[in-house]
């Protein structure tokens, strides 16, 4: 690993739905504010380290949901997304500025550049690729100028601001961290510039290993560092056999129609160059989506965005894990179908292999084992009555 602490794990909170199956109406949830509550107090009782809210219009805004939930928590960070181009950077900065005070400081925050072409148009952005880079590098050095404190200035191609000021700053000092995925040449360049965090999709190891060496030396050239995270899904079960056969039940109700149809929507509808490399690791083919050890590119067949999960028992998921802490990846964003039970059964089960503790601050119920024998515990922290299933 790149650091001597332990790895930053974590958690995706379903802010679009969740469910059981990918591309199917079986047993989903919908995003209710009660069930999101329900993931995030498992994940901040369980030691995750925070959680990520995904944004667009296919989920619920990520700032009004991180706000109504982390009263509700106590340790849990929430890592939110910055949109340049939707919103303006002084603004941005208060917005940021107010959630990270109010929460004792346990903001991160996600700069998000790219993404559908039609929902960008829709949100009134119409740069293209390299243009909306070029604002996202304008928009982080006016936010982060006015996080540092002081009076600012900034005068670019695409935002300006005269003698912006912010009065209330945040806890985390200079400003709190912030996190980046971007795979082309323009995306790189900013994460070598300008962020903390640089942020990859499950790519095989070789891949990711080359995108670290990457920004890690336009970084060094700047005079910077930079640490690297990763966004995977994780099936993990107690045998090998269990998990291969839970990640087949995740896409039993995926049809080669639904298949063919999302990958021309992600060709037609996106200028990403992740995306890009996503779809390339199967080419929308379900016979061939464990593309290195372990890493399955079947949740990449219907989804946009990460598309790739670890399978395999505990022992084998922390040894790949670990593989890519060696490259130096110190930061896991993880998920599993649905969410709630599979954060129980990630702590529970992996955890442990990564040197990771469950921190749960409810004790055990008197007799007999916790939550009633089973190995997610899910039986301890009972749903209410009122809980979405």
């Amino acid at each position: 690993m790149s650091r001597s602490a332990p790895l930053d794990f974590l958690w995706f909170l379903p802010t679009g739905g969740d469910g059981r199956y990918l591309a199917s109406g079986a047993g989903a949830r919908a995003s209710e504010n009660r069930y999101l509550r329900q993931v995030a107090q498992a994940a901040d009782r369980l030691g995750y380290y925070g959680v990520l809210l995904p944004t667009g219009r296919g989920c619920e805004d990520a700032w009004v949901v991180a706000s109504s939930i982390v009263t509700h928590t106590e340790h849990l960070r929430f890592l939110v997304a910055l949109r340049p181009g939707a919103t303006l950077p002084a603004e941005a900065a208060r917005q940021a500025s107010a959630f990270d005070r109010l929460s004792d400081g346990r903001l991160l925050l996600n700069v998000v550049t790219g993404g559908n072409t039609l929902e960008l148009l829709g949100d009134g952005i119409f740069l293209d690729h390299d243009a909306r880079y070029e604002q996202t590098a304008e928009f982080l050095q006016i936010w982060r100028g006015l996080l540092t404190g002081g009076t600012f200035s900034f005068r670019g191609k695409h935002l300006s601001v005269t003698d912006g000021k912010l009065l209330f700053p945040p806890v985390q000092r200079p400003h709190p961290p912030l996190y980046f995925g971007g795979s082309s040449e323009a995306g790189k360049a900013i994460a070598a510039e300008q962020v903390d965090v640089y942020l990859t999709w499950g790519e095989p190891p070789a891949a990711v290993a080359e995108k670290i060496a990457d920004v890690r030396a336009r970084a060094a050239r700047q005079g910077r560092t930079v640490r690297f995270g990763i966004r995977l899904h994780f099936i993990v079960r107690e045998t090998e056999s269990e998990a291969w056969a839970e990640a087949e039940r995740l896409i039993a109700h995926v049809s080669d129609d639904a298949i063919a149809a999302a990958q021309n929507k992600f060709t037609q509808q996106s200028d990403s160059e992740g995306q890009r490399r996503m779809s390339a690791l199967h080419n929308g083919d379900r016979t061939k989506l464990e593309v290195a050890p372990n890493l399955w590119a079947g949740v990449g067949l219907v989804r946009g965005g990460a598309g790739t999960a670890l399978v395999g028992d505990p022992q084998t998921v922390a040894a790949r894990v670990r593989e890519y802490a060696a490259l130096g990846i110190d930061t896991i964003i993880g998920s599993g179908f649905p969410h709630l039970e599979e954060a129980y059964r990630v702590a529970e089960l992996l955890f442990p292999h990564l040197d990771l503790s469950t921190r749960s601050r409810i004790p055990h119920p008197p007799g007999g084992t916790f939550g009633g024998g089973g190995s997610m515990g899910v039986e301890a922290f009972p749903l209410p009555a009122n809980a979405v299933p």
